[in-house]
């Protein structure tokens, strides 16, 4: 190995650059892009150019009051290409990696779209005053019209109710769950008058629901707080009608170790192995886990959405 190749290997003992490196490798970003896809401050971010500017492995150009950086080829032959393939293999293959591309493929749309204007002139606002007018859940809203209703749905894990006053103008009854009393409270006044929405106090693991009386049960952002995920996902398909379905959305697994502190959760997101696994031991058929985009401004970890549905001959898997 040459001298010149050892300040290489110290350069990627921070992952980070070589995330970065894999995100500039075909195109450029400037600073505010690599920041959101990374969800590193942009201090942070411009250390990290900096040390790979000065060893050679991003070049930048000037682009109005910005800085694009790109990730610079290292020709054919030598050994940086070969310690980059090896870096590149492994780097690419993390979660944490494949959680960039997701993000970035977002950031860039966003910033073609400003480039091309909106409506070649606004478009690329339209996000942006669609929320501000309507709001961020404006577009997924109509879908719950699709619900069938006829249907009794469960939102386990209500909280303050938020779901279950969206749910309600929609189904014929909503049986909202929660372990806090003080959840509750806050619930109860926000769906005073709201005739179709019955509150009960009760954990995940043991719902207050009889077996079969659910068309639908929905676990939104609760499973990181259950000490049993496996348990809380059986017990929703206990309660589910046979061809009932479940409705899950929650973290999937992430780095943020802050964040987990800060509201409590018992778990660091999941893998879609796992949420498929508990599913299947539930008795549950025809398991989707599905990644969500990122909201714009978002600084969390990603979600993912998964369904299932109940079969007509319910036989949980005793594995």
């Amino acid at each position: 190995m040459t001298a010149s190749l050892l300040p290489q290997l110290d350069l990627f003992t921070d992952p980070v650059r070589a995330r970065l490196l894999l995100l500039l490798e075909p195109r450029e970003m400037s600073v505010g892009d690599l920041s959101e896809v990374v969800q590193l401050p942009q201090p942070t971010v411009s250390r990290h150019l900096k040390a790979l500017n000065d060893a050679g492995w991003v070049t930048l150009r000037a682009d109005g009051t910005s800085r694009l950086y790109r990730a610079l080829s290292q020709g054919q032959g030598g050994a940086l290409p070969r310690l980059w393939e090896l870096v590149r293999t492994e780097v690419s293959a993390s979660p944490e990696a494949k959680k960039d591309a997701e993000r970035a493929r977002h950031v860039l749309a966003r910033r073609e779209a400003r480039e091309r204007g909106f409506f070649d002139g606004s478009a690329g606002q339209w996000d942006e005053v669609r929320r501000e007018l309507f709001g961020a859940r404006a577009e997924l809203l109509p879908l719950l019209g699709l619900l069938d209703p006829d249907a009794v749905v469960g939102d386990l894990g209500t909280g303050t109710g938020h779901l279950a006053l969206a749910l309600a103008p929609f189904v014929s009854n909503v049986i909202a769950v929660d372990g806090s009393a003080a959840m509750l409270g806050v619930a109860r006044a926000r769906l005073a008058g709201v005739g179709n929405v019955e509150l009960r106090e009760g954990q995940l693991e043991a719902l207050p629901i009889e077996d079969g009386l659910l068309d639908l049960s929905v676990l939104s952002l609760v499973l990181t707080y259950a000490a049993s995920p496996g348990d809380v996902i059986a017990e929703a398909a206990r309660v589910l009608k046979p061809g009932g379905r479940v409705l899950l959305m929650d973290l999937l697994e992430h780095e943020q170790v802050e964040l987990q502190q800060r509201f409590g959760q018992r778990w660091p997101g999941f893998a879609s192995s796992d949420i498929e696994a508990w599913i299947t031991k539930a008795g549950l058929a025809e398991a989707r886990v599905v990644p969500l985009p990122p909201e714009m401004k978002a600084r969390g970890p990603l979600l993912f959405a998964a369904a299932a549905r109940k079969p007509q001959s319910h036989v949980r898997s005793k594995s």
